[in-house]
């Protein structure tokens, strides 16, 4: 597929059908590929996909699929699966599983390890409308924690998200709140749906179905203490995934929507 311009945005591929409802994407140096995944209701896989758009190895995990909605790496290349998607503010069984590095290239289904959170702040399944803030759709593994973002679902502060810290160990563990952000807008496409933080561990993107935010000059863990910068598209569509592929350079796919998405887009950062 040609290299069109979507505003600042180049399609790279074109995703199989396999992956109609894409929600997670990371870039693995070591594999020169990205891992991808769908979200809920579709087959509990891992998808390895090149650049050019093409499966190169699909791996079956005994989970099932509840409602995962991001990837993430480490430094030694586990690979971790955000089971966090909660759309109506109910479920008590968040979680986040680890692929092991050493299954990467299995063929029989993988056995994965549970790491459970909570947040505290949630005292009701679900709660009144006007605290529906705890849906998930992004998180990134940093130096032995994880750091989820979590999606409004609360009227006329969609752009709202809140960022807790997680141990990335084995446990039932209780969310601890750094910070909050709220992107610019009202209505759902200014809702947060996927997040990466570059090799360097310099910047933090998080995506919405409408633009990038960049944020860097923090002062780690609280990612929103720097500066931000927004990267505006010049089209809507279910954009839910992001992913570095190096410091200056993102890669975001989109899921299917009647005859338009389910493609690869690259995006270079400027200054």
């Amino acid at each position: 597929m040609s290299c069109e311009n979507y505003g600042q945005l180049k399609v790279k591929a074109n995703l199989p059908k396999s992956l109609n409802e894409v929600s997670g994407i990371q870039y693995s140096e070591k594999e020169n590929g990205f891992w991808m995944l769908n979200d809920s209701g579709n087959k509990p896989h891992l998808y390895l996909v090149s650049e050019a758009g093409k499966i190169l190895r699909e791996l079956k995990i005994d989970k099932k699929n509840n409602d995962w909605e991001d990837l993430t790496q480490d430094k030694e290349g586990n690979i971790y699966i955000g089971d966090f998607g909660n759309n109506k503010n109910e479920r008590k069984d968040l979680r986040i599983l680890k692929v092991k590095v050493t299954d990467l290239k299995a063929t029989n289904k993988i056995q994965v390890e549970k790491i459970e959170f909570y947040y505290p702040e949630q005292q009701k399944f679900p709660p009144k409308k006007k605290n529906k803030y705890y849906d998930t759709e992004a998180f990134f593994e940093l130096d032995g924690f994880f750091y989820i973002f979590t999606k409004s679902r609360v009227k006329d502060e969609y752009g709202k998200t809140f960022l807790y810290q997680v141990p990335n160990k084995k446990g039932n563990h209780k969310a601890k709140l750094i910070s909050q952000f709220e992107t610019i807008g009202t209505g759902w496409d200014c809702s947060i749906t996927g997040a990466d933080i570059s090799k360097d561990g310099k910047k933090v993107a998080l995506i919405t179905h409408q633009a990038v935010w960049v944020f860097s000059d923090f002062s780690a863990p609280n990612f929103f203490s720097g500066n931000v910068k927004e990267y505006p598209f010049t089209f809507i569509s279910q954009k839910e995934s992001v992913t570095f592929k190096n410091d200056s350079t993102i890669y975001i796919a989109d899921e299917q929507r009647k005859m338009s998405g389910r493609n690869l887009y690259l995006f270079e950062l400027k200054n």
